[in-house]
């Protein structure tokens, strides 16, 4: 075993000479095996081997046992120990957060303060790996969530990850090193648990060696995911101008993506899978998606950026309603024609791009107005017995993005036509129509 975690080390440069390695030691099988394996490994290859135990306080005199045990331990091996505790209970209910949580980021923030320009080797294994990706799993994941555990991750360094659990347990065994059990580790109230004690068996009835046989599996997926990233690299380099990407769409979906995934990250804003498609959609037209706040990726096809949109207070617009053009939106204009019944074939027939709007010029009541759109605003269209709410009915049919420009027509008796919506049933055409108001809307 020992021949197979300095193998492994040392594809993944994880030894030097002169180097100090401090082993998070919990007390448990895990984490013995990987600090004593490391002090024979440091006589051997040249570095220096500490170690660092977190007691959580979270099982009262369990808690302290584990403490008393590593450094009984760490005594027995000459390894000098830090010993850091902390209050995991309080800043669970403090930040919101599980008490796994809680207790995984303080370990963590404990290694990190204590390893200023030294390694921290964790003791995680093939068996931890393949829970890792079956949780990844669980919650949906892409191919680098499916990789596992990193051997490798700024100075933390995971030497044990080739090791099944059950190789731990015979070499401590077969050199009569004691450890300590966690007793949280026998319950299923965590996930992690629940996978350790009910799907890993279950694999093992259709494979005894699956953890054996994952360990090769995800070293292949690790490969492939390195591959990827390096194109990554090249493409996010290639395309990266300030907060934009430029030119990508020129690449392979899995890159741009990727390159998306990382511009999002850096910029500290949340992303899923279902997003990034979107977004990545967006790459190859024009438009804008909403991102967090007033936050947008904004694309006019081949440049995606990001940029922070301010919307602006809502200014009422209006003008009096006129025969010929109205024009109250820059670069868009409504025209009205009044077209006789004799002529309405014409119309119907006319070859246009234009949407155009038929109403009955003589069901309008009083005076009319061309206007944007109002809070509250309601019509009731066409064929329906109901009166329908604008603010829905846009939030349903109308890209964000056109909302803002939308022209309404109202008489004293309301809202007689909304763009996009269509024509109310009060305005109406019927067999009795002469005067047809035609009106169609385009953009400059």
């Amino acid at each position: 075993m020992l021949d197979k975690i300095l193998n492994f080390a040392e594809k993944y440069n994880m030894l030097s000479s002169g180097k100090t390695i401090i082993c998070g030691l919990s007390g448990g099988a895990d984490s013995v095996c990987l600090a004593y394996t490391l002090d024979m490994l440091g006589k051997r290859k040249g570095f220096n081997v500490e170690a660092i135990h977190v007691n959580h306080c979270l099982r009262g005199e369990e808690s302290d046992r584990d403490e008393i045990f590593c450094r009984e331990f760490c005594d027995e091996l000459g390894i000098e120990l830090t010993v850091v505790s902390c209050n995991v209970r309080e800043y669970a209910e403090r930040n919101s957060l599980s008490t796994e949580e809680a207790a995984r980021i303080l370990r963590y923030r404990a290694f990190e303060e204590n390893s200023v320009g030294k390694l921290i080797a964790t003791a995680h294994n093939a068996n931890d790996n393949l829970e890792t990706v079956i949780f990844n799993l669980a919650r949906g994941s892409a191919l680098k969530g499916i990789t596992g555990i990193p051997p490798v991750r700024g100075n933390i360094i995971r030497p044990l990850l080739t090791v099944t659990r059950t190789e731990i347990e015979e070499f401590l065994s077969e050199n009569g090193i004691n450890y300590v059990t966690d007793s949280s580790n026998l319950s299923d109230d965590y996930t992690r648990n629940r996978i350790r004690h009910n799907i890993l068996p279950q694999l093992a009835e259709i494979n005894r060696s699956a953890v054996k046989t994952s360990v090769s599996s995800l070293d292949a997926l690790r490969e492939e995911n390195s591959f990827i990233e390096s194109e990554t690299d090249k493409a996010y380099n290639a395309c990266r101008f300030g907060d934009s990407l430029k030119g990508l769409s020129e690449f392979h979906p899995v890159i741009r993506k990727r390159c998306i995934a990382r511009l999002l990250t850096e910029k500290r804003l949340p992303y899923s899978h279902d997003r990034l498609e979107e977004i990545d959609v967006l790459t190859r037209s024009k438009g804008k998606i909403n991102l967090s706040g007033n936050i947008y990726a904004v694309s006019d096809g081949n440049c995606l950026s990001v940029k922070k949109i301010s919307k602006p207070s809502h200014v009422e617009i209006s003008a009096e309603f006129k025969l010929g053009s109205n024009s109250i939106f820059e670069g868009r204009t409504l025209t009205a024609e009044l077209i006789r019944d004799k002529d309405l074939a014409y119309i119907k027939n006319v070859n246009t791009n234009l949407v155009i709007y038929l109403l009955d010029y003589d069901k309008i009541i009083g005076r009319a107005v061309i206007r944007n759109r109002r809070f509250g605003d309601k019509i009731k269209l066409i064929g329906r017995d109901f009166t329908s709410s604008v603010k829905k009915l846009i939030s349903e049919k109308i890209p964000p993005e056109c909302r803002d420009t939308l022209h309404f027509i109202e008489d004293e008796q309301g809202t007689i036509l909304a763009e996009g919506l269509g024509v109310a049933q009060c305005a109406a055409p019927d067999e009795n129509t002469v005067n047809y108001l035609k009106i169609s809307i385009s953009d400059d």
